[in-house]
């Protein structure tokens, strides 16, 4: 296990040089700085391991095994490749990254409001330094976090939002992100910074999948400022190999009255693990935290996440399930913070699961840390299988077995699947649902 971990990090530490060669000094001293710093908290950070209570369920063993290297710009793709991702008839603005690079070719942006940027990071970090340096790193600091470390030292492309005061973005973001056919096992490192202005509105759709069934790894860190009044609409679906690895952290600042509305679907990856983390910063702000994870054989899905009412008269829903397979495995670790001073708290946390055979797993531990005396809270996890009954009174009006377990398994993830705005999107899950299931 040390030999693997020793080989992990060294890798990375020697391309470096060869990767801070490669910017060009496409660059700010600030961000060169960071990165540094971040390089080295990543040599001083122990790899996690399952004796760390925070990935007590997820052994990491598996990724330390191999050897990865950044792609090159040189992938492309067809039309066809490239519209087996897109959404049919959704009017998006779409960012697309092959192998974490940036490609103009297949992006496209219809009119936007004036003073709204969409694009990458590198270009943002070019032609707009002062909101990348205001934004970049304040959100997902490197302490005690191997992974963002490694992610902050290497930082070079990603989506890159940003949404004046008053603007509203009608048509959703489509984000891209594809690992494409490449002779080696490649690492790709998306770091995404999201900025919502006061009394703005966007809904972002971060999208990750794979064009073949090829060992990958993808390091993803996304960034979200929600000011004053802000309405930011968030969705993550995780399609990538089943033989990948997918670690993942999404950091949220909310301000006054702000709304953040997030929902993550996975049912790829080897390993897939997603830190989800939000905090209020000041009154009356509304959170919600939803996921669905669908898996098999022998995958692993591990949700954490964290929602910090840190100020009085805030909102928080929290709703995760998981439909398990196999030898499939899931973990999800919830917790809710309300502080001394959040009074008049509303928060509310539940993790429904649904076994399907004998040997699929599930960890399950819902958290509640209150230190307000006026606050409404509740939280709350089941695991269970399908219901026999309902089944049965399925089959009895000649409805065949793969068809009555697709129809209850969506049933059994409407709560969590209906509150999607986005209508291809919310009806492409229910499309994976009922293809899954059925003969």
């Amino acid at each position: 296990m040390e030999k693997n971990i020793t080989n992990f990090k060294e890798q990375f530490i020697s391309y470096y040089r060869d990767f801070e060669d490669g910017l060009n000094g496409e660059s700010t001293p600030e961000l060169n700085c960071l990165r540094q710093k971040a390089l080295e908290t990543f040599n001083e950070l122990p790899l996690p391991t399952t004796k760390d209570e925070e990935w007590r369920y997820t052994n990491i063993s598996p990724l330390l095994k191999h050897n990865f290297s950044v792609a090159s710009k040189e992938s492309k793709l067809s039309k066809d490749q490239l519209s087996q991702y897109q959404f049919d008839k959704l009017r998006s603005h779409q960012l697309v990254f092959v192998n974490g690079n940036f490609s103009s070719e297949y992006s496209k942006l219809n009119n936007l409001p004036e003073g709204v940027i969409i694009g990458s990071l590198s270009n943002a970090i070019k032609n707009s330094p002062e909101i990348v340096e205001k934004h970049f790193g304040k959100y997902a600091g490197n302490e005690h976090q191997i992974f963002t470390a490694l992610s902050t030292a290497y930082t070079k492309d990603g989506a890159f939002v940003y949404v004046p005061d008053g603007k509203v973005i009608e048509d959703s973001v489509h984000i891209i992100f594809i690992t494409s056919k490449a002779k080696e096992k490649i690492i790709t490192q998306p770091r995404n910074l999201f900025v919502a202005g006061k009394n703005s509105q966007l809904t972002i759709i971060e999208h990750f999948v794979s064009d073949n069934e090829n060992i990958h790894f993808t390091n993803s860190v996304t960034e979200i400022f929600t000011d004053e009044n802000a309405t930011f609409d968030h969705i993550k679906l995780q399609e990538e190999s089943k033989k990948s690895f997918h670690i993942a952290r999404m950091e949220v600042d909310q301000e006054r009255y702000s709304n953040f509305r997030s929902f993550s679907f996975s049912k790829g990856a080897s390993i897939a693990r997603n830190n989800f983390n939000s905090k209020f910063n000041d009154e009356s702000s509304e959170c919600t935290l939803n996921g669905l994870f669908l898996i098999e054989n022998e995958q692993l899905f591990d949700a954490h996440t964290l929602i910090d009412h840190a100020k009085p008269h805030c909102n928080s829903h929290e709703l995760y399930i998981g439909i398990l397979d196999d030898q499939a495995k899931g973990v999800f670790n919830g917790k809710v913070l309300v502080r001394q001073d959040a009074q008049k708290t509303n928060a509310f946390q539940k993790n429904n699961n649904i076994i399907l055979s004998d040997d699929a797993l599930v960890n399950t531990k819902p958290q509640l840390e209150i230190f307000a005396d006026d606050v409404k809270c509740s939280h709350g996890a089941t695991i269970g299988q399908l219901d026999e009954e309902a089944k049965f009174y399925l089959k009895s009006r000649g409805i065949g077995e793969q068809n009555a377990t697709a129809i209850l398994l969506n049933a059994f993830a409407t709560d969590v699947i209906t509150p999607i705005k986005v209508d291809p999107v919310r009806k492409h899950i229910k499309n994976i649902l009922s293809k899954r299931f059925k003969h």
